[in-house]
């Protein structure tokens, strides 16, 4: 499957570096591939750069922060439409320093402001429940865990729910349609407050039914 990565933070780089271990065909988004290509976390990594407008692909992956997310999303532009696009986001807001607060929530969520502004986009909530290295490595904790996916589209869902599997998830808990964004950027703060206390974001949460 193709797949384009949105972003060139550690969450890109972690989940580009992942899916094409996995296999699949990965290229990375930015902004300005030249300026990408210079910074040092990128140097030695065989995956191919491009700028957003020029992305292509089956599958779209935003891993940008959430205050940029809809203006990178907005510059690939229409190749998002009729596309699976995972969103990783949080709607996190450090301007008042920490814990961070959220800058929207209970009524509304990020995925569904990014679904709206992008209509013909198959967005699908996934992977913003845990840090990245948790993303692509389920298995490195004694236990396994659960990723989350939410998505108005069910074929998108579970387009989303085997790109985790390939990535070693077993459990995949699908929470119907995207309101269910709410809920799982709203997990964020006490995720902060557990990393905080934990010291290490290899961690993860279960639900056990």
């Amino acid at each position: 499957m193709q797949i384009a990565i949105v972003g060139t933070g550690p969450v890109g780089r972690a989940l580009g570096q992942a899916f094409s271990a996995a296999d699949h065909e990965v290229v990375i988004g930015t902004r300005d591939p030249d300026q990408t290509k210079q910074r040092e976390e990128w140097a030695g990594l065989d995956l191919p750069i491009a700028a957003y407008h020029d992305l292509t692909a089956d599958v779209f992956i935003n891993a940008t922060n959430g205050q940029s997310s809809l203006a990178a999303l907005r510059a690939v532009g229409d190749a998002l439409n009729g596309k699976v696009v995972i969103d990783t986001s949080n709607a996190l807001d450090f301007s008042h320093g920490f814990p961070p607060s959220l800058f929207v929530s209970n009524t509304d969520s990020l995925a569904e402001q990014l679904q709206r502004e992008l209509p013909e986009a198959r967005l699908v909530k996934m992977f913003n429940t845990m840090a990245n290295q948790m993303m692509v490595n389920p298995g490195g904790l004694r236990n396994d865990s659960t990723v989350f996916v939410a998505g108005n589209d069910p074929a998108a869902r579970q387009t989303a729910a085997s790109l985790a599997g390939d990535l070693g998830w077993s459990d995949v808990f699908d929470l119907g349609d995207l309101t269910a964004a709410r809920g799982l950027e709203m997990y964020l703060p006490l995720w902060v407050r557990m990393f905080a206390q934990i010291g290490r974001p290899e961690f993860n949460i279960k639900v056990v039914r």
